[in-house]
C-alpha cells in the first residue's frame, strides 16, 4: 500500500492568519513499506469561487416553441498560488522513503491584499494547501486542508459608523371612508458599526393611536450577498440570509409599548470582502411592524458594518487570552495597541466540500467540513 496516513498541521492552533502573515506547520506522513516518489510538493492556494444555474427561454428556429434551457453560470478569480518542493524534483531522479513517519516542515508569506475568508451558498474565498507525492508513472496521491485568512477591518477608520441610527415609520389607515389615526413605529441602535460578540441594543417605541392592531414588529439581521458570474455570461445573484430574527408585540389600537432588546453579533466574515470583485458582502438589520386585516405592513432597513478591530469607545476590558494565546496575540488588531484578545470562533457557515477541479479522485481531505474562523470579543465586562 505505501502510505497510510498523511497529516497536515498548522503552527497556529486555530489556522487563522492575517493576510500578510506567515502561514508554518508541518506534513506528517505515515508510510507501511517503502515508498518511491519523484519528490515531496506543496502548493499553496487562496481564489474565489462563484456558480449556479439559470433556465432561459428560448424559441426554436424550427418548431417555433419556447423551450427552457439550463444554464449553469460560474466565476473564480485567483488571489495567489505558491508551489514548491520539499523533497525531489520534477527533473530529478527517484527517492525512497522508508517505512514509518516522515515530517516535513513548510512555510508560505501570505500577500497583504487577500479578502477574508468566506463560504456561502453560491460561492465561496477559499485558501487551501495541498501536498504531492509526485510519484513517476503513477498517479499523484495528494492531501489537501483548508485555513482561514483575515483581511482587518478597522471601525475607527469610518467616523460616519459612530453615528446612531433612528428609523420613524408612520402610516394612516383608512376603514371605510374614515382616516383613523397614526400608527408610528420608531427604531433606534446606538451606531452602525459592529464586531461579533457585540451587542446591539435595539429600542423600539410603537404608539398606536389607530383602529387597528400591531400584531409584531420583527427585528431581522440579515447578511446580503451578491453573487457575480462570468462564465457563459455576466450575472449577478442576491442572496439574503436570516441570521436572527427577534420579535416583540402586540399592540392594539389606541395603545403604546417600549421594548429595550438586546441582538448579540455571531461569529461572522467582515463587511465587503475588499478585493473580491465576484462577491460583495453587507449587513443589515431589516425592520417590519405587521397588522392585521388587509394593511400592508411598514418596512425599514438600517445598513450595519461588521468589522474585526472594535472601536474604541466599546473596547471590552483587558482579558487574559484563552488557550493558545501567544497564537492569539495581537489579533483585536495586527499592531497589538488594544489589550482585549478574542476568541477565534468557527462560523455556522462552511464548505459543502474542498474537492475542485484541481483535485482528483484520489485526493484526501484534511478537514472537508471546513468552517473559517472570525474573531468573537468578548464585551460582558464592558
Amino acid at each position: 500500500m505505501g502510505l497510510k496516513e498523511c497529516q497536515i498541521f498548522f503552527d497556529n492552533p486555530y489556522s487563522t492568519y492575517y493576510a500578510g502573515q506567515t502561514v508554518n506547520g508541518r506534513v506528517v506522513f505515515s508510510f507501511d513499506s517503502t515508498k518511491k516518489v519523484r519528490g515531496v510538493y506543496i502548493v499553496f492556494k487562496g481564489e474565489a469561487q462563484t456558480g449556479w444555474a439559470i433556465e432561459e427561454s428560448r424559441t426554436n428556429d424550427q418548431t417555433h416553441e419556447t423551450e427552457k434551457e439550463r444554464i449553469d453560470l460560474s466565476g473564480s478569480e485567483e488571489y495567489f498560488k505558491t508551489q514548491y518542493y520539499l523533497i525531489g524534483g520534477a527533473g530529478g531522479g527517484e527517492h525512497e522513503l522508508p517505512a514509518g513517519t516522515k515530517e516535513f516542515p513548510f512555510t508560505c508569506v501570505l500577500p497583504p491584499t487577500l479578502p477574508s475568508s468566506f463560504e456561502g451558498e453560491f460561492g465561496h474565498v477559499r485558501y487551501t494547501v495541498k501536498v504531492v507525492l509526485d510519484r513517476p508513472w503513477k498517479f499523484d496521491q495528494e492531501t489537501k486542508a483548508a485555513f482561514t485568512v483575515l483581511s482587518p477591518v478597522d471601525l475607527n477608520a469610518n467616523p460616519s459608523l459612530k453615528d446612531p441610527q433612528r428609523i420613524t415609520m408612520e402610516k394612516f389607515f383608512c376603514c371605510f371612508c374614515c382616516k383613523s389615526g397614526p400608527l408610528t413605529c420608531i427604531v433606534s441602535i446606538p451606531k452602525r458599526g459592529y464586531v461579533p460578540g457585540e451587542t446591539i441594543p435595539l429600542v423600539s417605541e410603537v404608539d398606536n393611536a389607530s383602529n387597528v392592531e400591531v400584531q409584531s414588529v420583527q427585528f431581522v439581521f440579515r447578511k446580503v450577498v451578491n453573487y457575480v458570474s462570468q462564465r457563459p455570461q455576466r450575472e449577478t445573484r442576491k442572496d439574503i440570509v436570516v441570521l436572527e430574527t427577534i420579535s416583540v408585540g402586540p399592540v392594539p389600537g389606541h395603545e403604546s409599548k417600549t421594548w429595550n432588546q438586546p441582538l448579540v453579533i455571531p461569529s461572522l466574515p467582515p463587511s465587503n470582502l475588499v478585493n473580491c470583485s465576484l462577491i460583495d458582502l453587507d449587513y443589515e438589520l431589516y425592520i417590519e411592524a405587521k397588522v392585521t386585516g388587509l394593511h400592508s405592513n411598514l418596512t425599514a432597513q438600517i445598513p450595519l458594518t461588521i468589522g474585526t478591530i472594535p472601536m474604541r469607545e466599546s473596547l471590552p476590558q483587558p482579558s487574559a487570552p484563552p488557550a493558545g494565546g501567544d497564537a492569539l496575540a495581537g489579533w483585536a488588531n495586527p499592531g497589538g495597541i488594544y489589550p482585549s484578545v478574542p476568541t477565534l470562533t468557527e462560523s455556522q457557515f462552511g464548505a459543502r466540500h474542498l474537492r475542485d477541479s484541481d483535485d482528483n479522485e484520489y485526493t484526501r481531505m484534511n478537514n472537508d467540513t471546513f468552517r473559517p474562523n472570525y474573531p468573537v470579543f468578548n464585551f460582558t465586562n464592558t
